[in-house]
């Protein structure tokens, strides 16, 4: 006789078979993302944003600058002047007096200079109208002939000429005024028209006619 394998049929409970048991697995929790990878990245991408707005700026300040350069150097911002006659630019009031073609060298001993050509010089008085010391410089006048050649002034020759430096990077303060005279040394025959005067390299200057 067989005796029965009671592991064979499942446990029973008081009404009968009792349920099978199921164990739930729980997936894992998700892992959370690291934020300050984003962070970082953010930060990083406005900064590089603002540097290559402010190349832009500085691009676009620089390439005015030279453009107006460009334009003051060929006479366009110029406004009229009459020669005798006070006028400004900026800071400065210039009146130009006279303009003498007829030296061919200026100064005495040592610090006598000799022109290329022939020496132009143009007398005026310069005049602070601002409120502030501002320096007069020379290199910054240009004179001009009919065919519109521009001539640079001779500082040596100036010297020489003056024995200081009253249109040599003078400074100048408010309400005073200097008298002085700007030397240019042109080819012989040359005769200028007109003087351009600024109150610095960056201004637009006035144009005086020198006759």
């Amino acid at each position: 006789m067989t005796t029965p394998q009671h592991d064979q049929f499942p446990p029973t409970g008081p009404n009968g078979p009792a349920a099978p048991q199921y164990v739930v697995m729980q997936a894992p929790p998700p892992k959370k993302k690291k934020k300050w990878p984003w962070i970082v990245g953010g930060i990083f991408l406005v900064m590089v944003l603002g540097c290559v707005g402010i190349f832009a700026a500085l691009g676009t300040a620089a390439n005015e600058v030279v453009e107006t350069l460009d334009e003051n150097a060929a006479g366009k911002n110029a406004v009229p002047g009459e020669m005798g006659k006070p006028a400004r630019d900026g800071k400065f009031e210039f009146t130009v007096t006279k303009l003498d073609c007829s030296k061919s060298s200026v100064g005495k001993s040592a610090l006598a200079q000799k022109a290329q050509g022939t020496y132009c010089i143009v007398s005026l008085t310069v005049k602070n109208i601002g409120e502030e010391a501002q320096t007069f410089d020379g290199t910054s006048q240009k004179a001009y002939d009919a065919a519109g050649t521009q001539y640079s002034n001779d500082s040596a020759a100036e010297l020489a000429l003056a024995g200081d430096a009253s249109t040599f990077l003078e400074q100048i303060n408010p309400g005073n005024q200097v008298k002085g005279q700007l030397v240019y040394d042109v080819p012989k025959g040359t005769e200028l028209t007109a003087i351009e005067l600024h109150d610095s390299f960056l201004s637009g200057g006035v144009k005086i006619p020198l006759s």
